[in-house]
């Protein structure tokens, strides 16, 4: 059975982030992720994990550029010492919350940088971050993103994703694959998945349109929770949406994979 956990940066929102680690597992999830849990101390994270019998499955990288806002760092050639910087932040709380993996980042192309220029960027960075990743035992993710919500993301198909990977060559670099941005950008879902289940470590879920829970758009989870146990996946799914209405009461989705 597909093993869900709650997306804190999209889900319990009326809460406080601290509190929302507890407002999950009330919930039934023995899992979590959070983008950006950089502004609270990680032993503050680590107590709420403790006391809720938790697990921290994946953060991301601190990848905005502090000059333009933009969180394209990866692709920028003139930020190479500030990228290995956001590395050693993001790996130090990885190690900290015993998380699985960390979503590398990448970004939309920089202006003034041109694919190629920001393409040999973008995987020599990552080997860099693979291995500082292996050395404290966190596996590197990369998502594609969907350019109708982020116009110009610089991956956002799932042989793109796999064909950095492939390029950067290093062995702790795998794929984050999200339901919700690839029906958008790509669809067939269920075969790209099983197509490329040798380098997927970690997924996300939500439907489309709307990015709400399941079963409020096109997307039949139905069906393809039960085929993810068919096929073999054996990892996590992360609940990356914006509920509805309110968290607790749009999870009757969710019932039968809480239990």
């Amino acid at each position: 059975m597909p093993r869900l956990e709650a997306n804190l940066q999209f889900m319990f929102n009326e809460l406080s982030v601290l509190e929302r680690y507890d407002a999950a597992a009330q919930a039934g999830f023995k899992g979590v992720e959070l983008q950006n849990p950089y502004s609270i101390p990680a032993e503050q994270i680590v107590d709420r994990l403790e006391r809720n019998d938790l697990r921290h499955i994946i953060i991301n990288m601190p990848m905005t550029d502090p000059d333009t806002g933009q969180g394209n760092v990866p692709l920028r050639p003139d930020r190479t010492e500030l990228y290995r910087e956001r590395v050693a932040q993001g790996a130090e709380y990885a190690k900290a919350l015993g998380c699985l993996g960390v979503n590398v980042g990448v970004g939309a192309l920089p202006d003034g940088v041109s694919p190629e220029e920001a393409r040999a960027t973008l995987v020599s960075n990552l080997r860099y971050c693979a291995e500082e990743l292996e050395n404290v035992g966190v596996k590197g993710l990369i998502e594609a993103i969907n350019t109708r919500d982020q116009p110009g993301f610089f991956i956002h198909t799932t042989a793109q994703a796999r064909d950095l990977i492939e390029e950067t060559g290093h062995g702790n670099l795998f794929i984050q694959y999200d339901f919700y941005h690839m029906q958008i950008m790509e669809g067939d879902l269920a075969p790209t998945v099983k197509e490329n289940l040798d380098l997927i470590a970690h997924m996300q879920l939500a439907d489309t349109p709307g990015r709400h829970e399941p079963g409020t758009g096109e997307i039949n989870y139905n069906f393809l929770l039960p085929y993810l146990d068919e096929i073999g996946y054996r990892g996590w799914v992360g609940c990356e949406y914006y509920p509805a209405g309110g968290t607790v009461e749009g999870l009757g989705w969710a019932n039968d994979w809480l239990k």
